[in-house]
């Protein structure tokens, strides 16, 4: 009997990825400590450096000498690793305080820290709508893959409801069984199309049906609201909502992932869940980093305000030289393209002719069709970088996908959501269209057992 050629299948698995323009090309950056968002490549046997438009850094606080220096101090204070898991050794003074001070950014009784966002959201939300007796997930279709993971390894009954959509969601849960647990979860900014979700109306929605209200504010916090907790701040909703999750590695530059909420359910969720306890904690000198950061931005407003005043601009330049922007009021800048060849094209185009390092976002990040070069503008980006980039991509967008008078991108119309029925959705969600992959339970009005 032959047996299984495990080399052909990641072969020709990988050549489909090729084939189909969607394979990864990673190019290794540089990322030292220059003025500005600069970081420098190898291209053609040459160190060069480039401009950063895509990252996640999006207050440049990865860099910020508060930052840094509570790296340093703490680096040299307590060593580099947390020495275990935060049962055995891990729970060391920095991540107590990081823990207490993120509590007090979004007025909740307690916090819990995790090794990354993703983990937040998987563990948190498979152990609670597992351990829930009876409990109903009701996820709004375009969330993260991470809430998407968590919730479909929970086993628990699902529906999805329409994206953004209070009256969905509502006529979702008055089908559930009043007496059963009911969780909510749903994100604040949706990271590819930059579009903010109807806060208040969702919370209510779920408040009046009894259910537990979960929000990812992975994109938001740090960025939005008066001390950085988040749009739910910027919205004065904190209150009004009973777990908010957040990042530590966008708007606070650093890496990590955390919840906020009553005491009891963090620590049920502290006791309970297997992606917290059984791994290393965050070592001391990223816990201290990461609490030096949201301090700082708890009183510092400069980061905040600078930032909004680039992404405008940048926003401004690019619509009016008639680039295929789609619109959203956040930080995040999407230039559609849809088409992941041409995508990826372009993005290599703005590398090797512009020193302009903007990667590509292709299906399975995106449903086909939605390809884009997502921008995100910084405050350590300044007017001649600007200028570098729109002068760029106007001479290397096509016109295919320019903007006609009425907003359209003719090369999108028919494939993206543009007077069609399928939406642009979050790219970065886990549907079955989005990933690739069959997720019976998790599809569009799907109900799960």
């Amino acid at each position: 009997m032959d047996r299984f050629d495990y080399e052909a299948f990641f072969e020709d698995t990988l050549g489909q990825l090729h084939r189909e323009a969607r394979y990864r090309s990673f190019h290794p950056l540089g990322r030292e400590l220059a003025p500005g968002p600069v970081a420098f490549t190898t291209l053609g046997g040459r160190r060069r450096a480039v401009t950063v438009w895509c990252s996640n850094d999006y207050l440049g606080m990865s860099r910020h000498p508060v930052v840094l220096e509570a790296s340093r101090l703490a680096l040299a204070r307590y060593g580099a690793g947390a020495g275990g898991t935060r049962n055995i050794a891990g729970t060391h003074e920095p991540i107590v305080a990081l823990e207490a001070e993120l509590a007090a950014l979004h007025g909740k009784q307690a916090a819990l820290v995790f090794s990354s966002g993703y983990v937040a959201n998987d563990t948190v939300l498979a152990t609670l709508a597992a351990r829930l007796p009876g409990c109903i997930v009701f996820s709004d279709a375009d969330n993260h893959a991470s809430m998407i993971e968590g919730i479909r390894r929970s086993r628990a009954t699902t529906r999805v409801f329409a994206h953004n959509d209070p009256l969905a969601l509502d006529a979702a849960l008055s089908q559930a069984d009043p007496a059963r647990p009911k969780l909510v979860a749903f994100e604040s900014l949706y990271s590819m199309n930059g579009d903010i979700a109807p806060l208040r109306e969702l919370l209510a929605v779920a408040r009046r049906h009894g259910a537990l209200s979960y929000v990812d504010e992975t994109h938001a916090v740090g960025v939005h609201g008066p001390q950085g907790g988040g749009l739910l701040e910027a919205h004065r909703l904190l209150d009004q909502a009973d777990i908010v999750q957040g990042g530590l590695g966008k708007g606070f530059g650093v890496v990590g992932g955390f919840i906020t909420g009553r005491r009891a359910l963090v620590d049920f969720v502290r006791s309970h869940a297997p992606g917290f306890i059984f791994t290393t904690a965050l070592p001391p000198a990223v816990a201290a980093a990461a609490l030096a950061s949201v301090r700082h931005l708890r009183r510092s407003q400069t980061e905040r305000l600078t930032l909004r005043r680039r992404v405008d601009g940048l926003r401004t330049r690019l619509t009016a030289a008639g680039l295929p922007l789609l619109p959203t009021t956040a930080q995040i800048l999407p230039l559609l393209i849809g088409d992941s060849a041409r995508c990826s094209k372009l993005s290599e185009r703005l590398l090797r002719e512009h020193s302009l390092y903007l990667q590509p976002i292709n299906y399975p990040t995106v449903p086909r069709g939605a390809e884009r070069l997502r921008i995100t503008p910084s405050p350590l980006h300044d007017e001649t970088m600007t200028d570098a980039l729109v002068e760029a991509l106007v001479v290397i967008v096509p016109p295919e996908s320019r903007l006609r008078r009425d907003g359209v991108c003719p090369s999108a119309a028919t494939s993206v959501g543009v007077g069609s029925s399928e939406r642009l959705g979050n790219p970065e969600n886990a549907g079955r269209d989005q990933h690739g992959v069959e997720h019976p339970d998790h599809d569009q009005g799907a109900v799960h057992a």
